[in-house]
């Protein structure tokens, strides 16, 4: 399991030292990095399956959005889907709701509002890398992140809400190796609120993405290709379907209200 408990006061103190660092390489990043644009797909379907349906709604950034890709085949909503319906069997109804660039609160006030009333037996959040990326302090994170996984819960009280934290940026080609760094740290900060606020608010926080080599980038450098979705859809599976013998990583008797979790096999 990964280390999602909160970093030593000198992470903090480290990327701000690396402020004017991370802001010159940004700018610059910022003036040569291609725009990508989302992907002009479906953002709902449906696979079948032998069961009762998985309802998932997947909300979040630019990664939802699968920013850079043309096939919904690489999307990521659709690889959590897929991979749902490989691992168990289960037909599975997928809605994706992201936005380019969108932070916790974007995806609190503008995304979530508009979500049509649903009875989602599963909510998968990819958030808080463009938090990370803008430098939001913790503190705002809290908020922001926090007041979403309110927000979710009361609006989706039946809903499991699994969150996967950010990954490791350093393995991102387009960033130079201190910012890289910089923004790692900040990573770890997000993270570490971001378990706290799920351990706190009654959502699933998963392992970060494990790393991934050059071929799962897009042609930025910083956002996944088709192959990258996949690893990612096939990721956030692993806590919806998870492999036989696993145990419930919420269990239902100190949340009742939430739909139990069904297992593979």
């Amino acid at each position: 399991m990964a280390d999602l408990t909160k970093p030593p006061t000198t992470t903090a103190l480290y990327s701000w030292a690396m402020f004017p660092v991370y802001a010159w390489q940004g700018v610059r990043l910022r003036m040569r990095i291609e725009r990508l644009l989302p992907a002009p797909v479906p953002t709902m379907g449906a696979l079948e399956g032998n069961s009762e349906p998985v309802r998932l709604l997947v909300m979040g950034d630019s990664t939802v959005a699968s920013v850079g890709m043309e096939r919904l085949e690489d999307t990521l909503a659709y690889n959590i889907a897929k991979a749902i319906n490989e691992r168990a069997g289960w037909p599975v109804q997928w809605r994706a709701a992201g936005g380019n660039s969108a932070t916790a609160s974007d995806i609190r006030d503008h995304i979530l509002p508009h979500i049509e009333e649903r009875d989602w037996t599963h909510v998968a959040l990819s958030v808080g890398i463009n938090d990370m990326k803008n430098f939001h302090v913790v503190r705002r994170f809290k908020r922001d992140f926090g007041s979403l996984l309110y927000a979710l819960r009361t609006r989706f009280p039946r809903a499991r809400i699994i969150w996967c934290p950010i990954p490791d940026m350093r393995q991102c080609p387009a960033l130079p190796t201190a910012l890289g760094r910089i923004l790692a740290a900040r990573a770890e900060l997000i993270n570490a609120m971001g378990a706290r606020m799920c351990r706190e608010r009654g959502a699933i926080v998963t392992e970060p993405v494990p790393p991934q080599t050059g071929d799962a980038f897009a042609r930025d450098g910083f956002h996944p290709n088709g192959n990258g979705y996949r690893i990612w859809g096939r990721h956030f599976a692993q806590w919806i379907a998870p492999p036989e013998g696993l145990s419930d990583p919420l269990p239902d008797a100190t949340m009742p209200h939430v739909t139990p979790l069904r297992r593979a096999g």
